[in-house]
């Protein structure tokens, strides 16, 4: 029982095949296709809003040379909020559950982020890792910790996203498991786990969402030391 709570998060293959070629391409077929005019009807205008807010959100506290990351970073933004919805419908796989793939992506876009920072102003990328002011005796010890925290980086924000999907697709699972189970034996606990399995998925929405926005945060903030 406790194996086949973990078979939804591995990757599915048909032929030898994996799909998680499929699963990454699927949602661009949600996007509109491109027409004569910018706004066709009421959910282009809606797109278009939504992508205006979230490029403004992550533009505002970067200057000028900055935005030049604004369409990668609203990209990225799209591409794991539409994975990590997508993953909560029945019999769907999440990719955004699976660490090397978190990690294929914070590691380039953490290393481009630091290459520009020691291309455009190697000095003050370089004096994060050593405050103003530090006495002398400790120098040695707050390089080797601030080097450790910034190699990290993106080893947290690959975990950071993989934990919280995985830990929440195991509740709704295991939740799930009970109130099935529990209808034949005791219907009334059977009702109030779904109401505690209705709300769970709520809250799961609420957390694909935030955990897009603050993977795709935390970046343009990399990106904003490094500027």
């Amino acid at each position: 029982m406790n194996l086949s709570f973990f078979d939804q998060f591995m990757s599915p293959h048909l032929l030898g095949i994996p799909l998680i070629l499929i699963s990454l391409l699927f949602p661009a077929l949600l996007l509109p296709s491109p027409r004569n005019r910018w706004i066709t009807n009421r959910i282009s205008a809606l797109q278009s809003w939504f992508i205006y807010t979230i490029t403004k959100q992550l533009m505002t506290p970067l200057n000028k040379k900055g935005h030049k990351w604004a369409l990668i970073l609203s990209s990225l933004m799209i591409f794991l909020l539409s994975i990590n919805l997508l993953g909560l419908l029945p019999y769907t796989f999440t990719p955004t559950t699976q660490l090397s793939m978190n990690l294929a992506l914070a590691f380039p876009l953490w290393l481009a982020t630091l290459l520009t920072g020691l291309r455009n102003q190697p000095s003050a990328s370089l004096g994060h890792l050593l405050p103003e002011g530090t006495p002398t005796p400790l120098i040695p010890a707050l390089i080797m910790i601030e080097t450790t925290s910034l190699l990290i980086r993106p080893l947290a924000l690959g975990v950071r996203l993989t934990a919280n999907l995985t830990a929440g697709h195991l509740l709704i699972q295991l939740i799930s498991t009970a109130t099935a189970v529990l209808f034949s034996i005791m219907p009334a606990i059977s009702i109030l786990t779904a109401c505690v399995l209705l709300l769970l998925t709520i809250l799961e929405v609420a957390v694909a969402m935030i955990q897009a926005y603050v993977f795709v945060l935390l970046l343009s903030l990399y990106l904003q030391e490094n500027i």
